[in-house]
């Protein structure tokens, strides 16, 4: 034990004889260690009790499918709130490149119109009525606005984020177009943003059908290129050609009739050899998407629950 006489002015132990014994220093590299343990050792229960709740995190998320869904959720609107800031900020960034591409896309649009001036004499219908009934069947639809905040583009299941949720009426299964047409339908929503499985995931089916034919088939994609994607199941006795118009047939509650989706790009036999497999070129670039619509359904529910209640029907008793 120490006393009075045996510590100096400045705090420093002591020999017998009185004179200050002196402790050589660590070396740094000692220091840190030693600074490690220390903070380890001081905070050891509470890193013990952090550990222990990320390891019950984690089970509780990867093993229950409701509290999965739920984490999921959140995750996805945390994430795609800090994404939305990142976007807005990149995207101010790089408006003289958005400009450039305006440019460049108004500049195809022209000479897309041109080229169907040259070719109007080919039509066999009015395009002008075909337009009018179009207008008239989507006026019992409304579309919600929304912008992409992320957007997975280089994977085999794909997905895209959007900043509407279900405080802004949407819901899951329905349809998101975009101004190149078909975008695709909505899988998850949280309060304020949405999970949406794009046409470039391959789990993705879209109910589809050549323009001026009833003949339908469902659009997939392969994981390859972006911009294109396959229409299968078609009938080999139905009259298809490069450049027809591929849109959505309206045999779902999703999307309604005559919605475009891209183009036929060739022509080529089924693996069985019983039908047509179209390759597609896709009307939107999921690449550099923005700006999208969710076709909000008003006779979505009604649609349900028949279905619903003819499958109850079939059920053995």
């Amino acid at each position: 034990m120490l006393t009075a006489s045996s510590v100096t002015q400045s705090g420093s132990p002591t020999g017998r004889a009185g004179i200050p014994t002196l402790v050589p220093p660590l070396p740094p590299s000692l220091q840190a260690v030693q600074t490690l343990l220390d903070f380890l050792r001081k905070y050891s229960y509470a890193l013990l009790f952090v550990l222990c709740e990320c390891v019950s995190l984690v089970l509780l998320f990867r093993f229950n499918g409701y509290q999965g869904s739920v984490g999921l959720s959140a995750a996805n609107s945390v994430a795609a709130g800090i994404n939305g800031l990142y976007s807005d900020v990149a995207f101010y960034f790089h408006l003289q490149n958005v400009n450039q591409e305006l440019t460049i896309q108004n500049t195809a649009l022209s000479l897309e119109n041109d080229r169907l001036r040259a070719e109007l004499h080919r039509l066999t219908r009015d395009t002008t009525l075909t337009e009018r009934l179009m207008q008239e069947k989507l006026l019992g639809y409304e579309r919600v606005p929304a912008t992409v905040v992320s957007n997975s583009a280089e994977r085999a299941y794909n997905y895209i984020v959007i900043d509407k949720g279900a405080a802004d009426g949407i819901r899951p299964e329905m349809g998101v177009v975009g101004g190149g047409g078909v975008v695709g339908i909505v899988y998850l929503t949280g309060p304020h943003y949405s999970l949406v499985m794009p046409v470039t995931n391959r789990k993705s089916s879209i109910s589809c059908r050549v323009r001026g034919q009833n003949y339908f088939g469902y659009l997939q994609w392969d994981g390859h290129s972006l911009r294109r994607a396959s229409l299968d199941d078609l009938p080999r006795y139905a009259n298809i050609k490069q450049g027809d118009v591929v849109e959505t047939s309206g045999y779902s509650a999703v999307f309604p009739p005559g919605i475009f989706v891209g183009r036929v790009r060739a022509v080529h036999n089924s693996t069985d050899g019983q039908s047509y497999r179209l390759d597609v070129a896709l009307g939107t670039n999921f690449a550099n998407l923005r700006d999208v619509a969710v076709i909000v359904t008003p006779y979505k529910a009604e649609i349900d629950s028949l279905q619903t209640n003819a499958r109850l029907d079939e059920m053995p008793e």
